[in-house]
């Protein structure tokens, strides 16, 4: 069955990266894979934050904080709403693993840099596009660290994509925007290195379990995504 989107099934979505978008954040940038447009800003604290401080450890600390906007999907969401959602949370808390699992602390120096991932259009994959987009604010952020002579090495050690894969309707796909989510078997997030080791794998059988040759073929598909997406990350932070 052919995707709704007309794409093959190892395709993904047109992917652009515009940076500096935002005045005053340190790093930042626009990521629009297909339909999700998320807004990606770096702010940097010249601090650590006070758990550190208080356990007197050294080093710093890279943080990330993910919501939608009221309109991001076809119905409004409360931002009342937004402070209570447990699924942003969950995603809030991915990203920062994602990306403290390639800064080396000691190198960052007593500072903390919160990466804020703002939906603006939602059409799956949103935490994929976070990740991606949030690892070319936190570049950004560290580089002006160092052009302002608060640290002298560069602490982010590899590059960082993420991009999601599944099972919908018996066939193995790439990059699920959310007709594909919606009705998918299997539903799974691939976040890579850039030397291509996995940083963290999420997968879940939506309506019947799946068996290991499906989650290694969709593992393969989702290195192969992030490859593309990270030479693009590459082109961008040239």
């Amino acid at each position: 069955m052919m995707r709704p989107s007309m794409r093959k099934f190892d395709q993904i979505r047109p992917v652009s990266i515009e940076t500096g978008v935002n005045k005053w954040a340190e790093g930042s940038c626009l990521i629009k894979m297909g339909g999700t447009h998320v807004l990606c800003t770096a702010s940097v604290d010249l601090n650590q934050p006070l758990w550190k401080r208080l356990q007197h450890k050294t080093g710093g600390w890279v943080t990330a904080e993910y919501s939608m906007l009221p309109r991001a999907n076809d119905m409004r969401k409360g931002r009342e709403t937004l402070m209570k959602d447990h699924r942003s949370a969950e995603i809030s808390r991915l990203i920062g693993r994602a990306l403290r699992s390639v800064v080396d602390m000691e190198k960052l120096g007593r500072h903390t840099i919160t990466i804020d991932c703002d939906v603006i259009q939602a059409d799956g994959g949103t935490r994929c596009a976070s990740v991606t987009g949030g690892y070319i604010a936190l570049v950004l952020a560290v580089r002006w660290l160092i052009n302002q002579g608060r640290i002298h090495e560069n602490p982010v050690q590899d590059y960082v994509a993420a991009i999601s894969a599944g099972l919908w309707n018996g066939e193995l796909i790439l990059d699920l925007d959310f007709d594909e989510d919606c009705a998918a078997e299997t539903d799974a997030n691939f976040v890579v290195a850039g030397d291509g080791r996995f940083i963290e794998i999420q997968a879940t059988g939506e309506q019947h379990p799946f068996n290991t040759e499906q989650i290694l073929k969709l593992m393969e598909m989702g290195a192969v995504g992030c490859k593309k997406l990270i030479e693009l990350q590459k082109q961008v932070l040239e």
